[in-house]
């Protein structure tokens, strides 16, 4: 058994409030905050991602769509298409982001 708590995870390298809260060979578990007005410009990965929405209000960008998510808001995205998130509210968004290898 491994327990990892936010205060005790390893942050993500680039410049947001990101934590891999487990990681192995097929996924990745990433706790993401973001404060009002941070942005994950639209990218591509070799995976395939489930954004699960904790908290706030935010907005999922999906190739040229633009989806508002609320919290218990699940959103599966396949391996190489453009994908990105944003915080256009005033309060914190918290999502899980998991990464399928």
């Amino acid at each position: 058994m491994h327990i990892k708590t936010l205060e005790t995870a390893e942050k993500v390298p680039f410049n947001l409030d990101g934590r891999k809260m487990f990681t192995n060979e097929k996924v990745e578990l990433v706790h993401l905050t973001l404060k009002p007005s941070e942005e994950i410009a639209l990218h591509a990965n070799p995976f395939d991602v489930i954004f699960f929405i904790l908290d706030g209000e935010g907005e999922i960008l999906f190739e040229s769509e633009k989806l508002k998510v609320l919290p218990n808001t699940s959103i599966y995205i396949e391996k190489d298409k453009q994908r990105g998130m944003r915080n256009g509210s005033n309060s914190i968004f918290r999502v899980l982001v998991v990464k399928v290898y």
